[in-house]
């Protein structure tokens, strides 16, 4: 069905030779990106950002106000119709516009400023890489293997790869916004294999959601899955390095 619908020159079609022969060592490391190898900026500094851009900030520094709009966002993300707008909303660009203003309107100091606030949230600058992010894709360049991300996102994230220098140690991105199809879509990780050139069943996926990312299983790649933790410092991702060697 994969060939059928998709120009993906890899499948996991392995042969009863193969299937008794030892597993293939790693060739290729695909990454996530939220969560992952990048994260977003902290709440507040996103907000002074938003606020800067639109005139409000000085609202912001008002008594009671950063704490009251971080309630209003954790509140308003609960509600029924905004849970229902999250729903597939990295397909497209436009899907995840709307389903983030859905979600902001319903917040006293983002409301009217959606646009502003999305721009801030898309920013090169608004997406950093977690302390270990660098070592560990260079470490991985240096030992001659392949590096992808396959990645659920509405927007180009190389963006953020190249504001940060780490574009030249990523060989391929497959975004789930420019095929429509998110995580666990099989397409999406026989992509990237395609891309880089290598068996799925000689790939790694490391991400930090065992169904979204775990999926590539069923494709016949090895997964890795990171605890889905908000991680102020290093990510854990040296342990990558030790499956690889």
């Amino acid at each position: 069905m994969i060939q059928t619908l998709f120009e993906t020159p890899s499948a996991y079609r392995p042969t009863d030779a193969e299937m008794a022969a030892p597993v293939p060592p790693v060739e290729a490391v695909l990454f996530d990106f939220s969560n992952t190898i990048f994260q977003m900026i902290d709440l507040e500094t996103w907000l002074r950002r938003v606020g800067a851009a639109s005139g409000r900030l000085p609202r912001l520094d008002e008594p009671g106000v950063l704490a009251e709009t971080s309630q209003q966002l954790r509140t308003a993300f609960r509600l029924p119709a905004v849970v229902a707008l999250q729903e597939g909303r990295d397909l497209s660009a436009e899907r995840h516009r709307r389903a983030m203003r859905g979600w902001w309107e319903r917040v006293d100091f983002l409301r009217g400023v959606e646009d502003t606030a999305y721009r801030e949230l898309i920013a090169a600058d608004a997406w950093i890489p977690y302390p270990d992010t660098e070592a560990v894709l260079r470490a991985l360049r240096d030992r001659g293997l392949r590096v992808g991300i396959v990645s659920d996102f509405a927007w180009d994230l190389r963006t953020h790869l190249t504001h940060h220098g780490l574009d030249s140690l990523v060989d391929t991105c497959v975004i789930s916004y420019e095929h429509a199809r998110e995580k666990p879509d099989p397409h999406l990780f026989l992509k990237a294999c395609a891309d880089l050139g290598t068996d799925p069943r000689a790939t790694l996926m490391v991400g930090d959601n065992p169904v979204r990312d775990g999926g590539a299983t069923a494709c016949g790649l090895r997964t890795y899955i990171l605890p889905a933790e908000h991680r102020t410092g290093e990510r854990g991702l040296t342990d990558v390095l030790r499956l690889v060697a």
